[in-house]
């Protein structure tokens, strides 16, 4: 019996230990953003899909012959192969793909710009600056 009760002891720590390194991992900023990412990927992820649904297909459907993509299907026995949805989610994640590289590229353009700035230099770094150089001049 004093087995199983130091189990159950061992057990309750690292219950508690797991939780309360859980409870860190949750307060930290990351996880929301991460949230919140994820939440504004679906809902940009159908925007795209209707871009590629309602506007792209039906252009590509026009120029390759009127074909609809949507409709494409091989019927194999009683089931049925739609191959035309696969081309057209194909083209949706090809689609959103290219939408996140080019966001990713945007958002770099800014991280470059931020670190370019010059860092604003103190009163007394300036003036140590001076000393330093002073002291340099007449040395030589």
């Amino acid at each position: 019996m004093s087995k199983r009760i130091i189990v159950n002891e061992e057990v309750k720590e690292k219950g508690k230990q797991g939780l309360s390194e859980f409870k860190k991992f949750i307060s930290k900023g990351n996880v929301i953003d991460m949230a919140v990412g994820v939440i504004i990927g679906g809902a940009f992820g159908s925007i795209v899909s209707s871009l590629v649904d309602d506007i792209l297909m039906p252009l590509i459907g026009v120029i390759i012959g009127g074909i609809d993509f949507s409709g494409l299907s091989i019927k194999v026995g009683g089931a049925a192969i739609k191959y035309g949805m696969f081309i057209q989610n194909v083209i949706d994640f090809l689609i959103v793909a290219f939408c996140v590289f080019m966001i990713v590229k945007f958002l770099e353009k800014f991280k470059k710009k931020e670190e370019e700035k010059p860092v604003a230099k103190s009163d007394e770094v300036k003036l140590l600056e001076e000393i330093r150089d002073l002291l340099k001049t007449n040395k030589k």
